[in-house]
């Protein structure tokens, strides 16, 4: 079962920037584009764990902090050689408030 939950509004978060949510069992990183595009993707980098949330948001990509690996919002890929993935999580704007579905989980 999975839950939409509110998290804050669109502009709460910074064009290219990003925001931690904390659920019971992962973290989930909140992306705001340059184009005022919301993604959401686990917050852990596949490569070495790194905070992706405190990343450089470029595109419809974000480099981990840890070791500059690019991982797409959209597909959660990890884009280069190294290879790797992360969840991806579903997103719904309506009247610029974020809602994000966490899969069997409540905001902590």
């Amino acid at each position: 079962m999975s839950t939409f939950v509110k998290i804050g509004r669109v502009s709460d978060i910074p064009p290219l920037g990003a925001r931690c949510v904390k659920t019971l069992g992962t973290s989930i990183g909140v992306f705001r584009t340059a184009d005022d595009r919301i993604y959401a993707i686990e917050n852990r980098c596949p490569h070495r764990g790194g905070p992706l949330s405190e990343g450089i948001v470029h595109g419809t990509s974000v480099t981990c902090p840890l070791h500059n690996t690019v991982v797409s919002l959209v597909t959660g890929e990890v884009e280069g050689p190294d290879g790797g993935s992360v969840m991806t999580v579903a997103v719904d704007v309506v009247d610029g408030v974020i809602f994000v579905d966490l899969p069997n989980a409540r905001a902590a």
